[in-house]
């Protein structure tokens, strides 16, 4: 991709209501751009991103076992009404009525649309158990937005429902998606730890939010510094030692990068959702549901990995790949060899951003910083027939001959990308399930 032809441009200064880092520098970087409160775009450089967290996401999923659908947003109220919750579900509903005096909601979650697909589709025990997820767009009518894309109106969400004929598959399944999800964060270059938390409106007997501790985190929760369990602060309160091994209990400020649920048959039992077990006896249908907001994830990652330049992306998750930089390119003999290295290193099937814009050499590497892909090329008249090579989070640069750039770029990106997957397989449940 050509610099030059980038939709958007850097900004030197952030958003005055920018307090976040993810915020001001998403925003400064060109990755995202604020349509109304709490309703963002994602722009070329931040869709590029959000697919690969997409692509993480949707590889963990089919791995379960789980299938791909979509649901509608536009849901009628009268499905809302029949689990009660219409007008107990918070944040409230965006409610709409259509031109036939007809209520709608804006869908912040699926849970009563999937329960009516169970109901029409599961009659069996043989049919259970099963799984479906959808990528979808989510909308909730949050009283304040803040923080970029970690508090928004309008978001996608990854949301997984399962169905089983009995609390114990649930909960088996439950310690599989466990895993996956730690697997995704994993991938995404995050560690997050999964807390004790209230139900909510979603309702059900047993819940989990997954944390990613950050400063600017507006969640707080408590973990023991010995064993490393954890719980949310609003059902924590009172607790002065760790219930488990005693340890001592430290606050933390933490981002929710994802919420899962055993549902158990709240929503089957309101909604008629039962099956016929072995002996032929009507029941309901036991289910969890699983959630991570794909945008909040990406904000989360760029609280986590930044500096006072700029992003500084996990490769997992980078825009690019290499971000080559041409200087002295009115020299056509260093323009030629730049655009050499540019096409050698797309045929090598690497995703390259050239800047080849006609500015110093501070305002391009200034706009390297702050994009923050993993590894900056330089090709100057200095350079000669050699490639500057620097790794956006080390200070020491390198030069290489094209064969030994492609070489180095080669290894380099298949060992993180062999690490990532191998350290991702080798987790298991027990690795986590400390919290």
């Amino acid at each position: 991709m050509l610099y030059s032809k980038l939709f958007t441009k850097t900004l030197r200064e952030a958003p005055k209501d920018a307090v976040t880092a993810s915020h001001k520098l998403l925003v400064r970087a060109g990755y995202i751009n604020q349509l109304t409160g709490g309703v963002w775009s994602l722009l070329p450089l931040g869709f590029r991103v959000y697919k690969k967290i997409e692509n993480i996401i949707r590889r963990e999923m089919d791995a379960l076992g789980a299938e791909e659908l979509y649901l509608p947003t536009l849901q009628p109220r009268e499905i809302w009404a029949r689990t009660g919750r219409w007008q107990t579900i918070d944040p409230p509903l965006f409610r709409v009525k259509d031109r036939h005096e007809r209520w709608y909601g804006l869908g912040p979650t699926h849970e009563e649309v999937i329960t009516d697909l169970a109901r029409a589709n599961i009659s069996s025990y043989k049919d259970l158990p099963k799984a479906v997820y959808q990528i979808q767009n989510k909308f909730r009518n949050e009283m304040r937005c803040a923080g970029g894309l970690l508090r928004t109106r309008e978001f996608i969400m990854k949301d997984l429902y399962s169905f089983h004929a009995d609390e114990k598959d649930l909960d088996n399944f439950y310690e599989k998606v466990v895993v996956a999800y730690h697997k995704i964060y994993a991938a995404c270059g995050l560690k997050a730890v999964a807390v004790e938390a209230p139900s909510g409106s979603i309702g059900g007997s047993v819940s989990h939010e997954f944390m990613v501790l950050a400063l600017s985190g507006e969640d707080k929760i408590l973990v023991c510094q010995k064993c490393g369990w954890g719980t949310n602060l609003e059902i924590g309160t009172g607790i002065s030692s760790c219930p488990r091994c005693q340890g001592k209990l430290k606050k933390e400020n933490a981002i929710e990068a994802g919420h899962i649920f055993k549902l158990g048959i709240t929503y089957s039992e309101k909604m008629g959702a039962y099956f016929a077990d072995e002996n032929g006896r009507e029941k309901p249908i036991v289910m969890g549901c699983y959630g991570i907001g794909l945008q909040r994830l990406l904000g989360a990652v760029c609280e986590v990995y930044n500096d006072k330049n700029g992003l500084v992306w996990p490769a997992s998750l980078s825009p690019y790949d290499a971000y080559l930089v041409g200087l002295d390119l009115e020299n056509k003999k260093v323009a030629e060899f730049a655009q050499r290295v540019y096409k050698e290193l797309e045929k090598a099937g690497k995703e390259v951003l050239f800047d080849e814009r006609a500015e110093s050499a501070g305002v391009k590497f200034k706009d390297a910083d702050l994009i923050g892909i993993p590894i900056r090329l330089v090709v100057s008249a200095r350079t000669g027939n050699k490639i500057e090579y620097k790794r956006r989070d080390e200070k020491e640069c390198q030069l290489f001959t094209l064969k030994q750039l492609l070489g180095k770029m080669r290894v380099s990106n298949n060992y993180s990308t062999l690490s990532s997957r191998a350290k991702a397989r080798d987790l298991k449940f027990k690795d986590f399930w400390h919290v």
